[in-house]
Parts: structure tokens; C-alpha cells; sequence
């Protein structure tokens, strides 16, 4: 009997379930539509485009594939004059990442290797990340770290006002 009534409640509240899913969509698009003209800061779009509102817009492959990454030029030439010392192993210009191996800065005793990451465009500190790691796998300190990024920023700072831009 325990049986049986566990099974009605089941079905029953599934079929509550079913039921309730079959509301009017276009009340819902109207109702959504005015939500989104009272709050404009808050909305359901998700990479720049609204979608469908199904779980399906999950599962398609809508990215394009020629997006690009906007890397500033002046950081990213300036972390390459600077680190001229260290060999370039990797370069990716559209992701903004370059990799170096291990080399000895003029006048230093110790090798390291550089990661440089430019992530905007912008000529600013918050644009650039570089980690340093010595021969030995140790991590640099953030002092010297600190000093790298500085005359990078220096160095970019220079290249453009040499091009004539403020």
C-alpha cells in the first residue's frame, strides 16, 4: 500500500511538473522584455548576443573563430626589448603570451626565464603580468618581478612618445 501511494505522489507531482511547463511563451518574452527595460543593468545576455532562452543555445558552437584578442603593441615590443637577454621560445601575439628560455642579464650571475602576459590594450600596469623563475625552478622575488614589469612599462612609455602619440 506504501508502495502504491509513493507512485501516485510521483506521478501526480510529475505531472504537475508537465503541466506548468506549458506556460505562454509569449507572456513570458513580454514579461522578460519589461524586466529588462525597468533593470538595464541586469540582463540575460551571455557573450554579447540574447539568447534563445533554451538550454540547447548551450550546446551550439557560436563562437567565431577569428575573435582577437586586443594586445597593446607598444607593451608587447617594449617586454621584448627589454628581456632582449632571454631567448624567445614561444610567441603568441593574438593571446598576448610570450615565453623565454633561461638566459643571464648583462652584468648578472644568476639565469632566469621569463613569462610575459599582455592582457589588454591599454598602456597600463594592469596590463602586463611577467613571472620570472630562476635556473633552478625557484621563484624570483617579487621585488625583481616588480622591477622587470616597471621598465617595461618604462621602456613602452618611451616607444610611445617616440611614435609622436601622448
Amino acid at each position: 500500500m506504501t508502495f502504491n501511494r509513493t507512485a501516485r505522489v510521483v506521478f501526480l507531482g510529475g505531472l504537475v511538473v508537465l503541466v506548468a511547463a506549458c506556460g505562454n511563451r509569449e507572456a513570458a518574452d513580454r514579461q522578460r522584455e519589461q524586466l529588462a527595460a525597468a533593470e538595464p543593468f541586469r540582463s540575460d545576455v551571455v557573450g554579447g548576443q540574447r539568447g534563445d532562452g533554451n538550454i540547447w543555445t548551450l550546446f551550439r558552437n557560436n563562437d567565431d573563430p577569428n575573435t582577437r584578442i586586443a594586445v597593446n603593441r607598444y607593451i608587447w615590443t617594449a617586454a621584448l626589448d627589454v628581456l632582449s637577454f632571454l631567448p624567445v621560445q614561444t610567441v603568441d601575439p593574438f593571446s598576448g603570451v610570450f615565453t623565454t628560455g633561461y638566459g643571464t642579464p648583462p652584468g648578472g650571475g644568476r639565469a632566469y626565464r621569463a613569462t610575459v602576459y599582455v592582457q589588454d590594450a591599454a598602456l597600463d600596469a594592469r596590463s602586463l603580468h611577467v613571472a620570472l623563475q630562476t635556473n633552478g625552478g625557484a621563484a624570483v622575488s617579487a621585488e625583481t618581478t616588480r622591477t622587470i614589469e616597471d621598465a617595461i612599462l618604462t621602456r613602452a612609455r618611451q616607444l610611445r612618445l617616440a611614435d609622436g602619440k601622448r
